[in-house]
């Protein structure tokens, strides 16, 4: 039978196909050149699985060294509203889309834009950004396992002066600088930057590699490719450990933080509500950019994952416990990190406030110097940075992971060989650390940021997610992607959710992507050097270079459609090309909803 609401044929609950698909009988695929058949595509081992991949992409750095920071900065606990608003409104109805695009077209992020074919270019243009998000993203990971490495020494490096990176001004931690005249720096600092960093100038010095960097830098693709290699057979094995281990780690640092002295200066610190701050718009718009960024949409990472499922998974079910998890991490990570931030300040005798800071900063500089004053620092030294690899190494070769079946889905034609997985992952995996290299230069931290700032920044994340909301809410039709999404988890959704697909989530990403128009700032390095307007373009470059492949895409779309009226032309590419999805499929059978009832409703 045909479903009125979709236009697509269904069969005694199969998947749906288009009509001119529908197979004569269940035995043989259709003689069709239409239908491409496909080998038969790779799921996971088992639920579990699934959420503990969405688990480790989703729950990052940011979760360890953005939220805490925004929580304190921002209302400490009054935060926490403008921060739930958001994900239920945003974050969450966005994870179901991107999960459930995925899983309904079996195919990674480019690919699944068949279901509405005139808005491939988000896919295209979404996986351009996360590709160049990962080129920087892994630089992090390189920096802490340079870290790491040096835990195992006969003492700290950062932890004294005397060392030849140090300069005539710096003053060992846990000094009384009070009664100190003269301009100091932390040996903390002076390790960073002048021997991990080497830091030049400027970006016009752009000076030489710094080849520990680059050891540890090609070490990292290393660890990645060995993870994505063989697609979800590897990637869903590997989880097990990185995603359970940085808990593990997270509980052992928490318990150490919150017996030290001082520590509930720090919990007070962060957390104390400041109500009058929810009156002011940077607020708002602080929790809305962290929301989407936690989450990990408009990416390509879940709807790569999701495409690995089942067609009959509730993936509904799975995405609300991800949420939670992901969520409730932020806000543990902030009482672990504020925790040993209260003791810093209590040992040192500075504010909490001017010891608090995002960014790399606070994993690089602020925490280790904490640390190095507990008794016992080598030992909490090395399993804060092990967690901090591992949580930073979960989210990138997820997103990496998203990157390559992107690819291999929209060329699958060309990659039936042999080996096909490995060779296309370790070409990525090659091209991206080259790319790298500019960034482990001594001064390469001025092209991280510029990486950082524009190429993956919250006005491009925004845009995809208007795009995504849009296509799918406005021109594919909610009522039809519901039926859908009823089809697949057996219930059907729920009117919240499908408000924020077609209006709440849409409006609320433009509101934040005017606001961060309007509030625009030239990007700058502590404060101190601001970007000369050559490097600025080169970031807006590297910005536009994602979200232009959504026009440009539309305009080749609309020239090469076969039709001659331009409304048949609109007509036939926001109507699904589903050919694409794997012809197993439409064989599996049918969901019995008797034997999968959930209590939770959408």
């Amino acid at each position: 039978m045909t479903n009125k609401e979709t236009g697509i044929h269904q069969e005694n609950g199969t998947h749906l196909i288009p009509d001119a698909m529908v197979p004569p009988n269940k035995e043989t695929p259709p003689a069709t050149e239409n239908l491409r058949i496909t080998p038969e595509r790779d799921v996971w081992g088992n639920g579990m699985e699934f959420v503990l991949a969405c688990v480790g992409f989703a729950v990052g750095l940011g979760n360890i060294w953005r939220f805490p920071y925004l929580c304190y900065k921002n209302g400490g606990g009054a935060f926490l509203i403008p921060y739930f608003v958001y994900a239920i409104g945003g974050g969450i109805p966005m994870m179901f889309l991107e999960v459930g695009l995925g899983q309904f077209m079996s195919q990674g992020n480019i690919s699944i834009w068949n279901i509405c074919p005139i808005f491939k270019g988000i896919g295209i243009g979404s996986t351009v950004m996360t590709a160049m998000a990962n080129i920087y993203y892994i630089v992090v990971f390189c920096w802490a396992l340079h870290y790491f490495f040096a835990c195992f020494g006969s003492s700290l490096p950062w932890a004294s002066c005397g060392n030849p990176w140090n300069t005539v001004h710096c003053l060992d931690i846990g000094s009384n600088r009070s009664e100190i005249a003269d301009k100091v720096t932390d040996p903390a600092v002076e390790y960073w930057e002048n021997r991990v960093l080497g830091v030049t100038n400027g970006l016009e010095e752009v000076g030489g590699l710094q080849w520990e960097l680059v050891g540890t830098l090609f070490l990292a693709w290393i660890m990645v490719y060995c993870c994505i290699f063989k697609g979800v057979r590897s990637t869903g094995k590997v989880v097990y450990f990185t995603t359970t281990f940085p808990y593990l780690m997270l509980i052992v640092l928490f318990i150490r933080g919150v017996t030290l002295p001082g520590a509930m200066d720090g919990l007070i610190f962060y957390l104390k509500p400041d109500f009058t701050k929810l009156l002011q718009s940077q607020v708002w718009i602080d929790a809305g950019t962290q929301v989407f960024f936690s989450y990990c949409v408009a990416i390509g990472g879940l709807v790569a994952l999701g495409s690995y499922n089942e067609y009959h998974t509730d993936y509904v079910r799975d995405c609300t416990i991800i949420a939670i998890i992901n969520s409730s991490t932020s806000l543990f990570g902030g009482l672990v990190i504020f925790s040993v931030l209260g003791y810093m300040s209590f040992v040192s005798g500075i504010p909490v406030n001017e010891v608090a800071e995002s960014g790399p900063g606070l994993i690089f500089i602020v925490y280790p110097k904490a640390v190095s004053l507990m008794p016992g620092a080598h030992i909490w030294a090395i399993l804060f940075f092990l967690m901090i690899v591992i949580v930073g190494f979960n989210s990138q070769f997820v997103a990496c992971e998203g990157v390559v079946t992107a690819i291999m889905d929209q060329f699958s034609e060309h990659f039936n060989f042999r080996y096909a997985r490995e060779i296309t992952a370790g070409l990525y995996s090659l091209v991206s650390f080259l790319l790298g290299l500019s960034m482990v230069t001594k001064g390469g931290i001025y092209v991280f940021q510029i990486f950082d700032y524009y190429a993956a920044s919250g006005m491009v994340l925004l845009f995809f997610i208007l795009c995504e909301c849009g296509a799918i809410s406005w021109f594919y039709g909610v009522t039809r992607w519901s039926n859908n999404v009823e089809e697949m988890i057996g219930r059907p959704v729920n009117l919240w959710i499908k408000f924020c697909w077609t209006f709440f989530t849409p409006f609320l990403s433009m509101g934040l992507f005017i606001f961060a128009i309007i509030q625009y700032t030239p990007l700058s390095y502590n404060k101190t050097y601001v970007y000369p307007l050559w490097g600025q373009l080169i970031g807006a470059a590297l910005g536009i270079a994602s979200t232009i492949c959504i026009p440009l895409y539309i305009i080749f779309a609309l020239i090469t459609a076969p039709q001659e009226n331009i409304i048949l032309k609109i007509q036939g590419l926001t109507k699904p090309q589903m050919e694409t999805t794997l012809y197993h499929r439409s064989q599996q059978q049918p969901r019995d909803l008797k034997e999968s009832k959930s209590p939770m409703n959408v």
